[in-house]
């Protein structure tokens, strides 16, 4: 599914217009990002929870060349999913 499906979508189930789905979902993208980098964590109970999580430096290869190469830390979102979520997709 697209952003265009998902808003359009998002407009049917709720009964709006497109534009107001959209600001909708703009407006839940920056508040999620906006959250995780104030607090780390945001949980939706039965969707899920996101958090961040601290990935280690490591060392990888180039696939084109196998030279070694050095990937620095970083922080990376992570999902996981909520159990009414979970039992719906099964």
């Amino acid at each position: 599914m697209t952003k265009a499906e998902l808003i359009a979508a998002m407009a049917a189930e709720a009964k709006i217009t497109k534009a107001a789905a959209a600001k909708a979902l703009e407006s839940y993208v920056g508040i999620v990002g906006k959250e995780l980098k104030k607090n780390g964590k945001i949980g939706l109970v039965g969707f899920g929870t996101f958090s961040i999580v601290k990935r280690k430096a490591r060392e990888g290869r180039n696939p084109q060349s196998g030279k070694k190469i050095k990937i620095p830390a970083k922080r990376v979102v992570k999902f996981r999913v909520g159990k009414a979520l979970a039992n719906k997709v099964k």
